[in-house]
């Protein structure tokens, strides 16, 4: 019996190398399903970088406006109380003759200069609003947004004067009241436009753009 084995031989058993081609497509399968799941979540990252965008650049804005706002209302606030309490009244001294408020009509300019162009100053307030108003969109900077804001919201209060207030409408004269000594007499719009200004200039030296970037030239 054994002999007759030897001769016609064992049927030949399933050898386990047969198995690797499956385990290696589920191996396969098991990386595909892995490089999705990683770019899923890359693409999930970077949408999530994409909607965290806008609202940093909301932000910014928010501060834009609301810096302009208080500027504006604190502008306002003095000029309204000026008129009424302080106009056709003597100077009040606050230190000495150094320091003075003293209520005048402004047909210039910042600090008094111009009174013969008072409609072109107008005009430059008008345009100064609408720049700002359209790089507000493009604005993911702090620093950029406090001075902005600063300039949009002297610029504002001045144009303010500058349309309601007489003679007439573009040419109002502007109420001015601190009274520096050997100084021009200027009110809280132009301190406002003022410290945006430097504040632009002293981002635009460290390189520093109202989108955030930073350049060196």
């Amino acid at each position: 019996m054994a002999e007759a084995e030897r001769i016609i031989g064992t049927p030949d058993t399933p050898e386990p190398a047969a198995a690797e081609p499956e385990q290696s497509g589920a191996d396969a399968r098991g990386a595909g399903d892995a490089g999705d799941a990683a770019s899923a979540e890359s693409s999930g990252d970077a949408s999530q970088g994409a909607a965290a965008g806008p609202p940093r650049g909301r932000r910014r804005i928010a501060v834009l406006f609301g810096v302009a706002v208080f500027a504006y209302a604190l502008d306002l606030i003095s000029k309204m109380i000026v008129v009424a309490k302080l106009e056709h009244h003597p100077p009040i001294e606050i230190i000495g003759d150094w320091l003075k408020f003293e209520a005048i009509r402004n047909a210039g300019a910042a600090f008094g200069f111009g009174e013969a162009f008072t409609v072109i100053f107008t005009v430059i307030a008008a345009a100064v609003i609408v720049v700002i108003a359209r790089l507000a969109r493009k604005l993911y900077s702090l620093p950029w947004a406090i001075a902005l804001g600063l300039l949009l919201g002297g610029a504002l209060g001045n144009l303010t004067d500058r349309i309601f207030r007489s003679p007439g409408v573009f040419e109002g004269a502007v109420v001015d009241f601190i009274a520096p000594k050997h100084f021009a007499v200027f009110n809280l719009a132009d301190s406002a436009i003022v410290c945006g200004g430097i504040l632009i200039v002293l981002l635009s030296f460290r390189g520093l753009d109202p989108d955030g970037t930073v350049h060196k030239d």
